[in-house]
C-alpha cells in the first residue's frame, strides 16, 4: 500500500538522521584475539555507509578485537574512505570488480563469500551485514573465536530444534510433500531437492542466514568446495535459477553446515528481525529487509548501541 511505502520511507530517513550521531564516537583501534588475527569483513557501498559504522562499530566494541576488512561494491567515494580511515582503523578496502568468481556465480554477494574463503586461510573472519546492530556482550562468539570454530545467525527460530542435520533428514522435516516448484524463493527450491544431492547422506544442512558468520581460520571450506557445491546446486535448479540473489546464502549455509565443530547462535540472544517483540536478553540483530522499516525498532536499537560506543 501507498501509505506503508510512505511510512518506511519516513521511518529511513529518520534512522539515518540518527545513525549520523555514530560520526562522534571513538574510532575502532585494531587487535589480534586469541590465536592470532580476527578481521570483520563487510561488503558495504556509499547508501550504507552510516548504518555500517552502526553495525561494525557496536560488534567490534563488544568483542574487544579485531581488524576490519571492506569489499566495496564500487559505490564507495574518496570522502567515503576518509571517513572509512578514520573510524575503522584505516581499514584494507577490496573492490568486487578485482574479484575472480571462477565457476560460481557472480554478483548476488557471492564475490563476498569468496573473498571470505581467501581470507580465513589466514585469519578468523567474521562476515558481517550492514544492518545489523549488536546491543550486548557476545560471548559466544568470543568463544567461538579462541576455540577457531565456525559459527552461524539461523534464519529463524525454528531451526533451533533440529540444528545441523544430514540433508535426507532436513528434507524430510521441512518439505514432507517433496520439492516446491516455482516462483518459490530460491533457498526453498534448491533445499526441496537436497534428496538429489551426491551422496546426501553423507552432508549436512541447516537454514541459517549468512548476514552473520564467523569462518574459522584456516578451515576446510575454500573456494574449491563452493565451486562443487555451485556446480552441484545448478544441477538440482538449473543455471537461471541458482544465478538469482540467493544462492549465496544457502552456499554459505551448507559450506558451515559441514565443517567440524560449527555452532549455531542460540536465537534467543541472535536473531533475525521479524516484527517480534525483541526480548530483554538480545544481545544482536539482524534488520532484514522485509521488515527493516516497518517500524522504529532498527532506529531505536542504532541509537542504543551509539550511545553505548559513547
Amino acid at each position: 500500500m501507498l501509505i506503508d511505502r510512505v511510512l518506511r520511507k519516513v521511518r529511513k530517513a529518520a534512522h539515518y538522521r540518527s545513525a549520523r550521531a555514530v560520526l562522534d564516537t571513538p574510532p575502532i583501534v585494531a587487535g589480534d584475539g586469541p590465536g592470532g588475527g580476527v578481521v570483520i569483513f563487510s561488503m558495504i557501498g556509499t547508501q550504507v555507509l552510516l548504518p555500517y559504522l552502526v553495525a561494525v562499530k557496536s560488534l567490534h566494541a563488544r568483542l574487544g578485537m579485531g581488524r576490519v576488512v571492506i569489499l566495496d561494491d564500487g559505490s564507495l567515494t574518496d570522502a567515503d574512505r576518509r571517513v572509512l580511515d578514520h573510524h575503522c582503523g584505516t581499514p584494507q578496502v577490496l573492490h568486487i570488480a578485482d574479484v575472480d568468481t571462477g565457476e560460481c556465480p557472480r554478483g548476488g554477494t557471492w564475490e563476498r563469500l569468496l573473498t571470505l574463503l581467501d581470507l580465513r586461510v589466514q585469519d578468523y573472519v567474521i562476515q558481517l551485514d550492514s544492518d545489523t546492530v549488536t546491543v550486548g556482550d557476545v560471548p559466544e562468539i568470543r568463544e567461538a573465536i579462541a576455540r577457531n570454530e565456525s559459527f552461524l545467525l539461523l534464519g529463524g527460530s525454528d531451526a533451533q530444534e533440529h540444528g545441523i542435520e544430514a540433508l535426507p533428514d532436513y528434507v524430510a522435516h521441512r518439505y514432507p510433500q517433496g520439492p516446491v516448484a516455482a516462483p518459490a524463493h530460491i533457498q526453498a527450491l534448491v533445499e526441496s531437492r537436497y534428496g538429489s544431492y551426491p551422496d546426501a547422506a553423507d552432508h549436512r544442512y541447516v537454514r541459517g542466514c549468512s548476514g552473520f558468520t564467523g569462518f574459522a581460520r584456516g578451515g576446510a571450506s575454500d573456494r574449491a568446495a563452493a565451486a562443487v557445491f555451485s556446480r552441484h546446486a545448478t544441477a538440482l535448479v538449473g543455471e537461471d535459477v541458482w544465478n538469482r540473489w540467493g544462492s549465496e546464502q544457502v552456499a554459505s549455509n551448507f559450506l558451515l553446515a559441514n565443517e567440524t565443530g560449527t555452532r549455531i547462535l542460540p536465537y534467543a540472544r541472535y536473531a533475525n528481525y521479524w516484527k517480534q517483540a525483541i526480548n530483554d536478553d538480545a544481545r544482536f540483530m539482524h534488520f532484514v529487509g522485509t521488515h527493516r522499516y516497518s517500524d522504529k525498532e532498527y532506529r531505536r536499537l542504532s541509537a542504543k548501541a551509539v550511545d553505548a560506543l559513547r
